[in-house]
């Protein structure tokens, strides 16, 4: 040690404040490289998937790579007057080499993505083009008069842009026109917005009768006995123990036309055996089915919470005279509320993004966002507008996560 006007040294002379700073970045730097190898396969299985994946909303390059010399022509196109010489001429140079390459089936459906019809034009087109002599527009027109409207040549134009926001309008039920203005789709294309909408009431009401279900159940968990408690706590985990796939399936055998709840409703005249409910392949089974599967994901938080709310504050307030429900709303119920919104925000998301259940049992009014993304990807294979409706979906959630920050607090949300 130094005198006391000095600073404090180790043995070995350095100051004891460098030697305290070293020893903690050594400290997180073992720490960082123990979570390194976790790190890392985050971020190649799981986060750069993502990523990549949201890119396509608003990139592709296959018309641009697949047909050069027509993109690099209609870079200069206003899009509004009428096709030129070179333009044609571009056109089938491009055409004879995606012939060969055998690549026109991509352009011809890339482009359909923009006017539908224009996959057999382009196909049809690519067979003949090799046989074309100038002039090369009259040669087109001459083998199909779509090559004389405007709306075809409009279409590649926007087609031809390698970022482009024409997938993500898509998804909002927006179309975008080649001079890169955007207008509303026509009445019987707007799909997406009112599928996003249905999306957010089933998720909504699912949450909310989760909770409703769930508060009371909870509750009485944390009210009973520990070795009651944890038996009740089995109950509610036992779902976990069977495949969802089973569960869903199950769901179907007990809301069909002929199945238990139909003929419970009838010994109990609740419905006649000619007028049975319809109670699948509807909303109302996707939110019976979504409630019952959900039910544990709010509980859990609620039964966390509330197990930590010492009983002492509900019988001091009853012991000042407040009866059971003043103590119970005035006392009680804040302090579950962090658990109400922990509960409420993860079967919220979890109800958004589901997939199996509204498939099975949802039918066509039951269907949601996910499932017509998985349309895409499977069938239409249509990526890149997956791509962004998945996109609209994520960011519409991280509004709402906004929103519920600045209203409730994340800070007050906790899970025991």
């Amino acid at each position: 040690m130094t005198d006391s006007s000095g600073p404090l040294l180790a043995v070995d002379g350095t100051p004891l404040k460098r030697k305290l700073a070293q020893s903690m970045f050594r400290s997180r730097a073992r720490a960082f490289g123990l979570a390194l190898p976790l790190l890392a396969f985050i971020i190649v299985v799981f986060v750069y998937p993502i990523l990549d994946f949201l890119r396509q909303s608003v990139y592709d390059a296959r018309f641009a790579t697949l047909m050069p010399a027509t993109s690099e022509v209609m870079a200069d196109w206003d899009g509004s007057t009428a096709p030129t010489e070179e333009m044609a001429v571009a056109l089938v140079a491009d055409l004879v080499v995606a012939k060969k390459e055998k690549t026109i089936g991509k352009v011809a459906t890339r482009v359909n993505r923009e006017l539908s019809g224009t996959r057999s034009l382009f196909t049809k087109t690519a067979r003949s083009a090799k046989k074309m002599k100038p002039p090369f527009m009259e040669a087109l027109i001459e083998k199909d008069r779509d090559w004389a409207d405007i709306e075809t040549w409009q279409a590649m134009k926007t087609a031809s842009r390698v970022y482009t926001p024409a997938y993500i309008a898509a998804a909002l039920d927006r179309k975008m026109l080649a001079d890169g203005s955007i207008v509303r789709q026509s009445e019987e294309r707007r799909i997406h917005v009112q599928l996003f909408a249905k999306t957010l009431e089933i998720s909504f009401l699912v949450t909310i009768f989760c909770l409703i279900l769930g508060y009371p159940i909870a509750f009485l968990m944390a009210s009973l006995p520990l070795r009651t408690s944890n038996l009740l706590l089995i109950l509610v985990l036992l779902p976990f123990w069977t495949s969802l796939l089973v569960r869903t399936t199950a769901w179907i055998a007990m809301l069909q036309a002929q199945g238990v709840m139909n003929d419970l409703f009838v010994v109990f005249g609740l419905a006649t055996d000619e007028d049975r409910f319809s109670l699948i392949y509807n909303k109302t089974g996707t939110l019976i089915a979504m409630t019952h599967i959900l039910l544990p994901f709010m509980i859990l938080p609620l039964f966390s919470v509330m197990k930590t709310i010492p009983p002492s504050y509900v019988r001091a307030a009853k012991s000042m005279g407040a009866t059971d429900w003043t103590a119970f709303w005035r006392v009680y119920f804040p302090q579950s509320v962090p658990g109400i919104g922990a509960g409420a925000l993860l079967v919220f998301i979890l109800a958004i993004g589901y997939y199996i259940t509204p498939a099975l049992v949802g039918g066509q009014d039951g269907q949601m966002v996910s499932n017509i993304i998985d349309f895409h990807m499977r069938k239409s294979l249509n990526w890149n507008l997956a791509a962004a409706l998945g996109l609209v979906m994520l960011v519409f959630v991280m509004f709402l996560f906004w929103v519920y920050d600045r209203v409730v607090g994340i800070d007050n949300m906790k899970l025991g």
